[in-house]
């Protein structure tokens, strides 16, 4: 019983070997492809988010301007770097990647 049940084990990893033999090019391939397809989707998104976040900073800095508060350049400065900053980390992360 205890030959049989071996026998029967060693054939199921033979066969499963047999079907898992290859260079793995095939997968590899299809990850690339994978990936490479949510780069579009994804740049998209960080403009859009970027632009959510252009038109919150406009919103904040309008308010701190019209109030009179004397910290209102140091808010537009940072509000107007985040957003450029997302600009270009999408651009450059689709150009590098893509």
């Amino acid at each position: 019983m205890k030959k049989r049940i071996f026998l029967l084990a060693a054939f199921i990893v033979a066969s499963v070997s047999a079907f898992a033999q290859g260079n793995g090019q095939a997968g590899i391939t299809e990850a690339t492809n994978m990936i490479t397809g949510y780069f579009d989707p994804g740049t998209k998104l960080v403009y859009a988010i970027g632009a959510v976040c252009g038109l919150i900073g406009g919103v904040k800095v309008y308010n701190k301007f019209s109030s009179g508060d004397p910290d209102t350049s140091k808010t537009a400065a940072s509000w107007f770097g985040a957003c450029i900053f997302l600009i270009v980390a999408a651009t450059i992360l689709r150009s590098f990647f893509l």
